[in-house]
Parts: structure tokens; sequence; C-alpha cells
């Protein structure tokens, strides 16, 4: 018998596709934040999880959020991160800027008498995710946000070097 926590008798791993499936790796997810700055947050679509950036500057807060989105009829999953930013600026000015995408970046500051120190790299959070996600079988997709900047970039590019050419073409002697 293949259940969602036991591995499949022909294939030796995990079956990911069902709603049983989801329940399993959101379970895994979970366990696997315990203990960690990571906070899991269930949704209808698949699972969150949010840790605080640590900032060298007490007026900037960071949130990173790893969205990730389950199919669980195809045994797959999205994983799409969301940086969420407040500055907060002289004379009671604020700035909250939120970029979703890909985000792959590292942090680290100390304090000034080199008591404290602190380190984030976003890649952490897409190793947990990613390397809970493998043990049951599920297989990531991209987002389709990011197929369409990347065939949008393609594009661009192929434009950039046609209008090359034609220079070439127009000007050489």
């Amino acid at each position: 018998m293949n259940d969602a926590s036991g591995p499949d008798d022909r294939s030796g791993r995990n079956d990911a596709a069902g709603p049983r499936g989801a329940e399993a790796l959101r379970a895994r997810a979970e366990a696997a934040t315990t203990g960690t700055p990571y906070r899991y947050r269930w949704t209808e679509p698949g699972f969150d999880l949010v840790v605080d950036v640590p900032q060298p500057s007490g007026r900037v807060t960071q949130v990173h959020t790893y969205r990730v989105r389950l199919r669980p009829a195809e045994g797959t999953f999205t994983l799409t991160d969301v940086v969420r930013t407040h500055e907060r600026g002289p004379f009671g000015t604020t700035q909250k800027t939120v970029e979703s995408g890909r985000a792959r970046y590292r942090t680290w500051s100390r304090s000034l008498d080199g008591t404290e120190r602190h380190s984030f790299s976003s890649a952490e959070g897409h190793r947990l995710i990613r390397g809970v996600a493998q043990e049951l079988g599920w297989r990531e997709t991209r987002p389709a946000t990011e197929k369409a900047a990347l065939v949008a970039g393609a594009l661009g590019g192929l434009i950039a070097v046609g209008t090359l050419v034609a220079l070439a073409v127009v000007f050489w002697p």
C-alpha cells in the first residue's frame, strides 16, 4: 500500500500526488521550521515560510516570505520570494517596498561593540523547502511570471542583436 508518508514500493520514493501528499509536505515543512527563525503559515494553495531579516540599522526592517504554491495533482510546487522592506527616514517619513520573484541575497551585520552578530542568506530557506519537497517526491516548477520574464528578456536580446546587425550593415564602409 502506498501512502503519502511511506515509500512507493515500485520506485522507492514517496508519492507526492494527491491531497495526502500536500498534507505530508505541509506537515514536514512545519516540522522542519521548529527551532529555527522561520515561521510556518498555512495557506489555501500551499504554505509560506516567513523570516525577519536582521538589519544593521534600526531604521530598516525587512521580512522575507518564501511563498510555496502546491499542485498536488501534478506533484509540483512553485516557490516565490516576497521581500517587504520598511525604512523609517528623518522627520517621520517612511518608505515601504515589496519585491516579488526570485531573490538571492546575503546580509550580515555586527553590533558596534562586536558582541552581536547577525547573518541571513535567502538560499537557506530555498534549501529547506526544496529538501523537504524532494524527500517526498515533489518537483519544482517556475512560476508563470518568471517564465514570462525569461521570454521577455530573450525577445529583448534578439531585438538588440537585430538592431546592432542593422546598424552595422547601414554604417559599414
